[in-house]
């Protein structure tokens, strides 16, 4: 059932936003509707919402500041980008800047709202995965908590965006297990689409810059030449 889940949609474009809310809430959503970065983000501050449609071509704060604004907000809201900017490098920025899908235009609402729909079964599965979960998992110097989503590395906590901490938990759940890219956008990013695997990538550095004491010359996340990517227990002295 989608009829309590609430979605806000920044489009500055007014024909745009009438079709994405009338395709929307046919579907059962509540929707609600903002033409500025500025205004739309003091709604998502005072009021709950499951999911965020956003345009980043907007007057005054645009959505790629929107986005980055969204993510320093306490709750994870997950972020559906819809932009003409259609190259490879604007689909990689958005995704790196946190958003969860990146939709070019034209789209079809069809298309929207099954990407929607996928968007808002992996926050399901993530928060039953985390309920069926107990106690912190160890590896190394390294302390995963997967209920209270918390790290700490020598008992100091690390501060990790949302995808970054679900590749973390992923890696950190099959030690010395091999994934490519694709395999990862799969399991973690919950699709394997062509022109998105520069964002594993990206990812990894960043978790490299902030579990890795060296990160040139990793402890945990190693890069295997020509495969992919494991994760190694420093404490079985893999």
């Amino acid at each position: 059932m989608h009829d309590q889940r609430r979605i806000m949609v920044i489009e500055d474009n007014p024909d745009i936003a009438q079709m994405l809310a009338l395709n929307l809430r046919n579907e059962g959503f509540a929707v609600a509707v903002a033409q500025d970065g500025e205004s739309g983000l003091a709604r998502l501050r005072q009021e709950q919402h499951h999911l965020l449609v956003l345009d980043l071509m907007l007057p005054g704060m645009d959505g790629w500041q929107v986005c980055r604004e969204v993510r320093r907000m306490p709750d994870y809201l997950p972020i559906i980008i819809v932009s003409a900017k259609a190259t490879e490098t604007y689909r990689v920025l958005g995704l790196e800047l946190g958003a969860d899908d990146y939709l070019s235009k034209p789209f079809s609402y069809p298309e929207l709202v099954a990407r929607v729909r996928a968007v808002l079964r992996r926050m399901d599965a993530a928060g039953q995965m985390a309920a069926k979960l107990t106690g912190a998992i160890q590896r190394g110097a390294l302390s995963i908590d997967p209920v209270a989503r918390a790290v700490r590395l020598h008992g100091r906590p690390v501060t990790l965006t949302l995808r970054e901490f679900d590749l973390l938990l992923f890696f950190a759940q099959h030690p010395g297990r091999v994934f490519n890219r694709m395999e990862l956008l799969d399991q973690v990013w919950s699709y394997a689409h062509d022109g998105y695997e520069h964002t594993v990538n990206s990812h990894i550095n960043r978790l490299r810059n902030k579990i890795e004491s060296r990160p040139a010359r990793p402890e945990f996340i190693l890069t295997v030449w020509g495969m992919g990517y494991k994760f190694v227990d420093p404490g079985e002295g893999a």
